[in-house]
């Protein structure tokens, strides 16, 4: 046979406060865990609680704790009506010395003779303090990413302005090539010049070409890289004309025709291609 006091002894062993509590709210019996908590706390009362109403205790709560009573109190009052199996919530519970939360639990006492509900309350200090410390760990890896988030958004904007920046330079260091130096280039070709001038000037030809042949790439269109009679030369060129037909419409003769197809071919980067210029012009006209 069960020794009568086993079941005060499971109760007394338990880590919560266990309060049991008539049809009226009066505590009628703790434990252990219960009594001592009210002797560590300086509760005037007895430090057993019994008789006390815990609902008017509940009710009566003050400042800070007055809501956290009250939403306590209505839980026991169902719980004991009938309106619910179980309540359950949690509330600060704060000392000078140190922080405390505490978790309740209020159901129904299986007793035949009245309606009774078993109060407990457990020390969930440990989890809430673990729940801040994530939230705040949280809020910091938000804080970090937002600005990781936004030194990614300024290296963007200062490598598309670079992109830019350098875009400009090469087209303008290409265009005044182009425009103001290769000219000459060509005038002297067109010139009387002896073997080793012509030598010289074709190095200073190539040279050049090699210098911006990089920024070819970067021109947004093909009419940037042509002086105007090389574009007269090249829309001939696409429409089938031969360098004798246009050396007569032009009025320059046909090696100057065939002096600006070599051109051509030299800025569109078909020097070393077999690719014939006609096509790769009427290729152009259909990729815009």
């Amino acid at each position: 046979m069960l020794d009568p006091n086993l079941y005060q002894t499971v109760v007394d062993s338990m880590s919560a406060h266990v309060a049991i509590l008539d049809e009226q709210g009066v505590i009628i019996d703790t434990n252990r865990t219960w009594r001592e908590f009210a002797q560590q706390n300086g509760i005037k009362q007895s430090f057993d609680g019994i008789g006390i109403n815990y609902l008017h205790v509940c009710d009566g709560a003050v400042y800070e704790h007055e809501e956290d009573g009250l939403n306590v109190a209505e839980g026991i009052r169902k719980v004991l009506s009938g309106d619910l199996t179980e309540f359950l919530t949690h509330y600060p519970c704060h000392s000078p010395d140190e922080r405390r939360w505490f978790a309740v639990r209020v159901v129904l006492l299986r007793d035949r003779d009245a309606s009774k509900v078993i109060v407990t309350h457990e020390n969930i200090t440990q989890i809430i303090e673990i729940q801040e410390a994530l939230a705040k760990k949280e809020a910091e890896l938000r804080g970090e990413r937002e600005r990781l988030e936004e030194t990614n958004i300024a290296l963007r904007v200062l490598l598309r302005q670079r992109d830019e920046d350098k875009k400009r330079t090469e087209e303008t260091i290409y265009v005044n090539v182009d425009q103001l130096v290769l000219p000459y280039v060509e005038q002297l070709f067109q010139g009387r010049l002896t073997e080793k001038q012509r030598t010289l000037t074709e190095v200073i030809d190539t040279n050049l070409r090699d210098i911006v042949s990089p920024f070819l790439r970067t021109l947004t269109t093909v009419h940037t890289m042509l002086t105007p009679q090389e574009i007269e030369v090249a829309n001939m060129v696409r429409s089938g004309r031969s360098s004798k037909e246009i050396a007569e419409v032009l009025g320059i003769s046909v090696s100057g025709v065939d002096f600006h197809r070599k051109k051509l071919r030299q800025k569109l980067g078909l020097t070393n291609s077999p690719k014939n210029l006609r096509s790769y012009l009427l290729s152009l006209e259909s990729d815009r």
